[in-house]
């Protein structure tokens, strides 16, 4: 931890334990993430997961954070108030992966989930669109199972490709971007959900015409089975 964070935080061994807390936690979520991939390979024959992302924040972010939502620095501020120190990103390839994945989460024993925001049907003014969830995970420790909090981000490649680049515009201006920027990346931002829909629409009708093909080849082998029977 930084010099000039240690001040904030009195005990460097709640400190620690705290963070191997977060770090279990999103281990937890990966390796329930991975099982239901699997799951839905084994079923339908389909990953829906593309790629998954993880990340602890910064001591300095959470300072940041903090002080921004007008709390003292503390441990205990950070805990009750931080809900996304630990952060698992998923990237899916099309919108409704989002929200099937999103009920699969919501039915895992042993999850809690606290709070839903989906910015897919209710963007932010920027135009930014994801599907959060804040979830508390049962973390087991030699002293018992303890809750932690994970912020999950459920997405597109699409619309990960446009936060990545949102990110990078908001620290480079500092959150102050020209007017331009701003109007060009809601521009685009519009772009991707027009992609998402076109995508998913041509994933559709792939799949009605696998559909077809599977039931072709059915009514074909029934066929042949009832002739050869003759």
């Amino acid at each position: 931890m930084p010099e000039e964070v240690m001040g904030v935080y009195e005990d460097v061994n709640e400190w620690q334990n705290l963070m191997f807390l977060y770090r279990s936690a999103i281990r937890v979520v990966r390796a329930r993430l991975d099982t239901m991939n699997d799951e839905f390979q084994f079923i339908y024959q389909y990953n829906p997961i593309e790629y998954i992302k993880s990340r602890i924040k910064t001591p300095e972010s959470i300072v940041a954070k903090l002080e921004r939502d007008g709390y003292e620095p503390t441990i205990q501020n950070m805990v009750d108030y931080v809900n996304d120190i630990a952060g698992v990103r998923v990237v899916c390839s099309f919108t409704s992966d989002i929200y099937r994945l999103a009920k699969m989460i919501g039915k895992q024993q042993g999850f809690s989930i606290t709070y839903i925001k989906d910015f897919i049907k209710h963007p932010k003014e920027s135009g930014y669109r994801s599907y959060h969830m804040h979830i508390a995970v049962p973390v087991q420790t030699s002293r018992g199972v303890v809750p932690t909090k994970v912020e999950l981000q459920i997405r597109t490649i699409a619309m990960d490709f446009w936060a990545s680049l949102e990110h990078k515009i908001y620290y480079k201006f500092e959150g102050e971007a020209p007017d331009y920027i701003s109007q060009d990346l809601r521009a685009c931002a519009q772009i991707v959900a027009n992609l998402d829909e076109k995508m998913l629409s041509l994933n559709k009708a792939i799949m009605e015409v696998e559909a077809e093909e599977r039931r072709e080849a059915a009514e074909k082998k029934a066929l042949k089975d009832m002739m050869a029977q003759q």
